[in-house]
């Protein structure tokens, strides 16, 4: 399965480690477009350091998943008309990469009438880790572990799962792996 990710869902951290750990353990293929890692690099501008930080993580992303990155072309972005404008873009090189699904929280900018007639499903983040969980549980549950230890590692607290999943807008998978 191809599954095209949106910025909003590679930044923040928790949330887009879960989505890249299931994604190397081969539960599905991930795609986006340089745009949509563009836009997520200039999100974390809002944190001192952070664009650095993110471009850093952007680099190590493209290593890790090569043929991940898609470019829409420019003739269905013309065809293609969305509520926002500025998100054409991210349906395009989801349609033009074969994308079977797109993972966003913007699901109001993303009719989907209009995803559908491109044949791509449209799923909140949520939503999608649930079916991989129940697709995998153990394979799920081990990234989201990792996650969980890397997270409190790095803050020196402890980090409670579903506390951890909820920050992260993850209520559901929190629950479940609770």
């Amino acid at each position: 399965m191809k599954v095209f990710l949106d910025a909003c869902v590679l930044y923040p951290t928790v949330l887009r480690e879960i989505l890249t750990g299931c994604a190397a353990q081969g539960l599905y293929r991930p795609l986006w477009s340089p745009r949509v890692l563009e836009e997520w690099a200039r999100a974390a501008r809002k944190i001192e350091g952070g664009e650095v930080i993110a471009r850093g993580e952007i680099a190590g992303l493209r290593a890790r998943f090569p043929g991940a990155e898609v470019a829409p072309g420019a003739a269905t972005e013309a065809r293609l008309w969305l509520p926002d404008e500025n998100d054409i873009h991210v349906l395009a090189a989801a349609s033009d990469a074969g994308a079977d699904r797109l993972v966003t929280f913007n699901m109001r900018d993303f009719p989907r009438r209009d995803v559908a007639a491109e044949g791509i499903e449209l799923a909140n983040p949520d939503a999608f880790l649930m079916e991989l969980w129940l697709a995998d549980a153990r394979v799920v549950a081990e990234v989201a572990e990792e996650v969980r230890a890397t997270a409190e590692a790095l803050s020196g607290e402890v980090q409670a799962m579903r506390a951890l999943l909820k920050r992260g807008r993850l209520p559901r998978l929190g629950k479940a792996l609770a």
